[in-house]
């Protein structure tokens, strides 16, 4: 990277920067980290609300680097604080628009107007969460949306799953090597998951099947308790004992502002167009959950990040 002469910082806050990054999640921060020792001027657009999902967890203990594991909001903020240490200017507001059909790019944000040599997107992904009392006001006190991250945490324990497709089948199936019992809960009479998904869901001893059963409310004083259900065969209600509730009914990527600019799958999910993170548009590239159809952890969305940023210097270089 040394023979990169790129501008330490534009003369005008407005641009053109070499790279604007478009979200402020583990994949935007680690592109921000990894452009700005690349010696390219650097953007952060981190969103009125920043740091991703992380930032609704309470410990992370499953991100390399952390034996004693960490809280959600300290790592991004540590890796907000290192991105910055190297150059990297933040500005916490949401991009509302962008032109990428002229050069170079232009990315309207928080009312004012910035112009970018290249582009990383890193919006990220929303978790669908169950429209019921007690679920938002409990996330991260026993309400999860990720298995893979927090089943430790329920060793030994009782723990429910909403769902019905592929994701619900993965979570409880992880959750099973933790808890000591897990219930699906599925509105319907049947799994939208493939067959070969509820055939290992349905020979574990672990996992039991609630059908046509919705869950109206999660209780619990500071920690989930139990949950409310309803069934929706004779609309009678029962209480259901547990120690966590993970809510697998979808995710929905960050991408509307980009819809009708760049290559897009039928879900919103941004496609790649190169060998990594390259996008249909010459000069943006993705990084993260925005992208991600499958993995969702944060320490891949780094590493997506990094990818981002290194293919993004790459292209600096060749278009000076």
């Amino acid at each position: 990277m040394d023979k990169q002469t790129f501008s330490s910082k534009p003369n005008d806050p407005k641009g053109p920067w070499d790279t604007v990054i478009i979200g402020s999640g583990p994949a935007g921060l680690t592109a921000a980290i990894y452009t700005t020792r690349g010696a390219a001027s650097t953007l952060i657009l981190g969103g009125e609300v920043w740091g991703g999902q992380l930032m609704l967890t309470t410990t992370v203990d499953n991100f390399p680097g952390f034996s004693d594991g960490i809280s959600g909001p300290v790592l991004m903020g540590k890796m907000k604080t290192q991105a910055e240490r190297f150059g990297a200017q933040f500005q916490g507001v949401s991009v509302e628009s962008v032109d990428l059909a002229s050069k170079p790019f232009v990315v309207k944000a928080g009312g004012k107007t910035y112009l970018a040599r290249s582009i990383i997107i890193a919006t990220g992904a929303s978790t669908t969460w169950l429209d019921a009392p007690g679920v938002k006001e409990l996330i991260g006190k026993g309400v999860s949306s990720c298995a893979p991250c927090d089943a430790p945490f329920f060793r030994g324990k009782k723990v429910a799953v909403v769902g019905g497709g592929d994701s619900a089948m993965e979570e409880a199936l992880v959750l099973a090597k933790h808890a000591s019992e897990v219930t699906i809960i599925h509105r319907r009479e049947e799994f939208r998951a493939s067959a070969a998904m509820q055939e290992k869901v349905r020979s574990d001893p672990k996992i039991k099947i609630l059908w046509n059963t919705e869950v109206v409310k999660v209780k619990g004083e500071g920690r989930v308790e139990s949950l409310d259900l309803k069934n929706n065969s004779d609309n009678s209600i029962s209480n259901l004992m547990v120690d966590g509730l993970f809510v697998a009914i979808g995710h929905k990527p960050d991408s509307g502002v980009f819809a009708g600019k760049l290559d897009m799958n039928d879900k919103g999910y941004i496609e790649s167009r190169s060998e990594h993170c390259g996008t249909s548009i010459k000069g943006v590239f993705v990084a993260g959950d925005v992208i991600d159809k499958k993995f969702k952890q944060a320490v891949v969305a780094a590493g997506m990040g990094c990818i981002a940023a290194m293919e993004a210097l790459e292209y600096l270089e060749s278009d000076k």
